[in-house]
């Protein structure tokens, strides 16, 4: 490891850095307002007026009204006198020349070397609204709460009147059915062209969250559901009849009350969405996180391409200027910047800009951290006590020089991840895993990418024209499958901004953030867009270790999911014994607020009952390592009639679970442009035949 300190330092701001404008009056004429000093005074001007005619002298007192009003001062003290700006009167003067205004520039007017100055983003500056599970607010005010076009009816908790009872249990703000009805009859509902599905959003930020239960959830011994505010309930003896297979369970006195109407005292009984904070998994014991939780508590490390050219450089440095000042004052951030070496920035120097290096071509050991986990050096700090550190670090960042292409250039992106994460590691990295349990560190990787990992571990040649480039491409995806898959055994999340018109191996590059729980996204440019999306990714909010089910009805069946997650082949929690658990269980890495699924689902039968329930539950830890579970628990009503269901289709929403599924059909089959063509086409025929009799149905005419 080398320490490297620049030889000249970087150009110091003019000023002092800290927040306070500059001041700069333009020149020019123009009537503008100002305020006079408080020594100034002014007199009211004497308002007289003139005693209409009469038998009788009389005072005339003017009507209130907008014009100008008369002021009786006090007996013996004369005309009153006021200080403009005391009060909520001011003095404007009429137009004409005069003081000019001036306008204050936003924000500290700091001068760097390059670029001249940060551009502002109007947005997002704050972090944005969170889910409840996060960080708890206050809790719903309403039963419910509907999340449609068509608008919601919201009732005060003092009522008892459940949304089952409105018949409005197929609306949520967290899943919109493609429609409101279901086709009894097998033969009309199992129609592929045309299916029965929904498109469920876990994570939505709404307004008012879910309300928060503090304790374990009841569930259905027989399928495992949750109960809910569609059970049949005896209160004299808190029996509960699941909603999912009508099995009876014991509530264990739990819903034993006075009355039916107490029932809707219950929060999971009340409304279709419920988050449970799970004690019996929680690893910190008597912690519920409460108030605005964002993941930007943990530490980020801010990894930065060395390979660009100058205007690319410009525009990024531009970006992380306001990046660093968007973040909040407690924010950790470190940076590190990667080319044929890595290096580490400490802000201990001061205005000094010095970093110490790691060699790129290997894998840093632990022996090669040591220095700089032991040693003196500070590379993740507080942005209330380095912002300017900050700026001089980003300002003190070069462009390239050499004459090679772009996909060339020489970029150890997997030993960069891999020395961030050892400084996240610290010495707990030399314990053995089996003597004290890491806590989740809830930490972000941000990599500021130009092009493709061509040095070091991971690497792919810059040329597709390689001889060995299948061969080292499969290498590399799976080199940095196992690095996201360390990364999020550590609670890192890997998010990789890349930009410019160089190629980047998304192949490969996908592979590291899908395994860490991360995204890849691709700008055009290092410029505005770049900067909001890498702001937004200091203030994304999720959960990890997370798990989706899916419960429905025993005469429905799930045939087709599209979303972030896997099926799970883990074997069942032993405290989870259930008899008949039906239901779909899919893994994810992350729990996101813009994460959605989108399933289809079938007739195994014929439909006797007059409402069909689904269950959707989410479960994952949250940053202060808590167990949470999302519970939406809903019922569509059935339907013989044909015309009542094709009126109940919900166009929108429709259209993308069809475009979906065509979208997967086309990607896995391979099928040319005109074939994909073709089977939209036969969709639209099929739907024609089956419910218009050789003519589309005017009810979903939006559809096409």
């Amino acid at each position: 490891m080398e320490k490297k300190t620049a030889n000249t330092p970087p150009i110091l701001p003019s000023s002092p850095p800290g927040p306070g404008p500059q001041y700069t009056t333009p020149p020019g004429p123009g009537p503008q307002q100002f305020t006079t000093p408080p020594s100034q005074q002014f007199r009211s001007p004497p308002v007289q007026f003139t005693t209409p005619p009469g038998p009788s002298p009389q005072q005339f007192t003017p009507r209130p009204g907008p014009g100008l009003q008369q002021f009786t001062p006090p007996p013996g003290h004369g005309p009153q006198q006021f200080t403009p700006g005391s009060g909520p009167q001011q003095f404007t003067p009429p137009p004409g020349p005069g003081p000019q205004q001036f306008t204050p520039a936003l924000g500290p007017q700091q001068q760097f070397s390059t670029p001249p100055g940060p551009p502002v983003f109007s947005s997002p500056l704050r972090a944005p609204l969170r889910p409840s599970p996060y960080g708890p607010g206050p809790q719903s005010s309403s039963l419910y709460s509907g999340g449609f076009s068509n608008g919601s009816q919201e009732l005060p908790v003092s009522q008892t009147v459940l949304a089952r009872d409105l018949d409005l249990g197929f609306e949520s703000p967290f899943v919109r059915f493609s429609a409101h009805k279901v086709l009894k009859r097998k033969k009309q509902a199992n129609i592929p062209s045309l299916p029965f599905g929904a498109i469920v959003s876990p994570g939505r930020v709404i307004q008012h969250g879910p309300d928060i239960i503090e304790r374990d959830p009841l569930r259905c011994h027989n399928c495992g559901a949750f109960s809910n505010l569609f059970c049949e309930i005896q209160f004299q003896t808190g029996q509960w009849n699941c909603a999912i297979c009508n099995y009876s369970n014991s509530s264990e006195g739990h819903y034993i009350c006075n009355s039916q109407q107490d029932l809707s005292l219950y929060p999971e009984l009340a409304t279709s969405a419920v988050d449970y904070v799970l004690h019996s998994n929680n690893r910190r014991s008597g912690f519920v996180s409460v108030g605005d939780v964002a993941r930007s508590s943990g530490p980020i490390f801010v990894l930065i391409d060395e390979c660009l050219d100058e205007p690319h450089l410009q525009h990024l440095q531009g970006s992380l200027h306001a990046f660093v000042d968007s973040l909040s004052p407690t924010q950790r951030v470190g940076f590190l910047t990667f080319g044929r070496t890595v290096s580490i920035y400490d802000f201990s120097e001061g205005s000094v800009v010095s970093a110490d290096t790691v060699p790129g071509e290997k894998s840093p050991t632990q022996e090669t951290l040591k220095p700089l986990i032991y040693g003196t050096g500070l590379y993740l700090s507080h942005m209330h006590a380095s912002l300017p550190v900050a700026h001089i670090i980003i300002s003190s960042l070069r462009p390239y020089r050499l004459p090679v292409p772009e996909s060339l250039r020489d970029r150890c992106l997997a030993t960069a991840v891999e020395t961030a994460l050892g400084l996240i590691r610290g010495p707990t990295a030399e314990i053995n895993q089996g003597i004290i349990r890491k806590s989740s560190g809830n930490c972000t990787i941000l990599a500021c990418l130009g092009g493709p990992c061509t040095f070091g571990p991971g690497l792919v040649p810059g040329s597709t024209s390689h001889p060995n480039y299948a061969y080292l491409e499969k290498n590399s995806v799976k080199y940095m499958e196992k690095l996201g898959f360390e990364a999020r055994k550590c609670g890192t999340v890997i998010d990789l901004l890349c930009a410019g018109t160089c190629p980047v191996r998304v192949s490969i590059l996908q592979s590291l953030v899908r395994e860490s729980g991360g995204v890849l996204i691709l700008h055009d440019d290092f410029g505005e867009t770049f900067g909001v999306n890498l702001q937004r990714a200091s203030t994304r909010s999720s959960g990890s270790n997370g798990s989706f089910e899916i419960r429905c009805s025993d005469e429905f069946l799930v045939t087709q999911v599209i979303g972030p997650g896997e099926e799970s082949e883990s074997q069942p929690d032993p405290h989870e014994n259930f008899k008949n658990d039906n239901s779909l269980t899919l893994e994810m890495n992350t729990v996101e607020q813009t994460q959605s699924f989108t399933i289809s689902f079938e007739h195994k039968k014929d439909l006797k009952s007059e409402f069909i329930h689904f269950q959707f539950s989410v479960r994952f830890s949250t940053s202060y390592q808590s167990e949470i579970s999302r519970v939406i628990t809903l019922r569509v009503p059935t339907t013989d009639s044909l015309s009542s269901y094709l009126s109940s289709i919900q166009s929108a929403t429709s259209s993308i679970i069809i475009s979906k599924f065509i979208t997967l059909d086309a990607t896995t089959s391979k099928l040319c442009s005109t074939l994909k063509k073709s089977s939209i086409d036969e969709r639209i025929k099929d739907i024609s035949h089956k419910f218009g009799s050789h003519k589309f149905p005017k009810e979903i005419a939006d559809i096409p």
